[in-house]
């Protein structure tokens, strides 16, 4: 066995260190392409929230999910690129499976730490490219053009652990797992979870 392999865990096992990450999170908390609510039951329930989502249909049904979960907010129709909020406004950011499928991921990330108070927290889940080298590697780049496009914008080779770093964002802890995955096999995810610089 390769002890360098991140361990492979099975998808409910993913989904529970997904709540673990997003379950710590308090106060005014962000969710980027918040889709159509699926993590509103891993939220602490005392969060005020605010979703962004800039697809219509899945806003609208974000909306009424959001209702049933009892947040009052109105789901902003905008993107990560261009987050509708005042600077240091929130006091966490959470995205999961977003920042693959973002225009432009440092500008998304710059955003992120614009409208984040000074020390506060960060969720981040979403697939990773595979080391250089690999075939696995090479087929993600080919199927990328094509994922982009009908795939509501997935790039599959992105190296967001590195994006993350680069943005400057603090670790608290970044988990990188293997997930069983057709027709290609396990595809790495990165649960990142960590602060952005400044006063905690």
């Amino acid at each position: 066995m390769d002890a360098t392999r991140p361990p492979l865990i099975t998808d409910d096992d993913l989904d529970d260190l997904e709540r673990e990450a997003i379950g710590r999170v308090r106060g005014r908390v962000l969710e980027i392409g918040a889709g159509e609510g699926e993590n509103f039951g891993a939220f602490h329930h005392d969060v005020e929230w605010i979703g962004l989502e800039p697809d219509s249909e899945r806003r609208t049904e974000l909306a009424q999910r959001a209702r049933e979960w009892k947040h009052d907010q109105v789901p902003l129709d905008a993107v990560a690129e261009r987050i509708p909020l005042g600077d240091a406004s929130v006091d966490a950011v959470v995205g999961t499976y977003v920042l693959c499928s973002v225009a432009d991921q440092a500008t998304a990330l710059a955003e992120v730490r614009r409208v984040l108070r000074p020390g506060g927290d960060v969720v981040f889940v979403d697939h990773v490219v595979a080391p250089p080298g690999t075939l696995k590697r090479g087929i993600q780049r080919a199927v990328t053009p094509f994922s982009t496009r009908f795939c509501h914008g997935c790039h599959w080779d992105r190296d967001t652990g590195a994006a993350l770093a680069e943005a400057g964002f603090e670790v608290d802890e970044a988990r990188l797992v293997r997930v069983p995955s057709f027709p290609f096999g396990p595809t790495r995810v990165l649960v990142f979870r960590g602060r952005a610089p400044g006063a905690a």
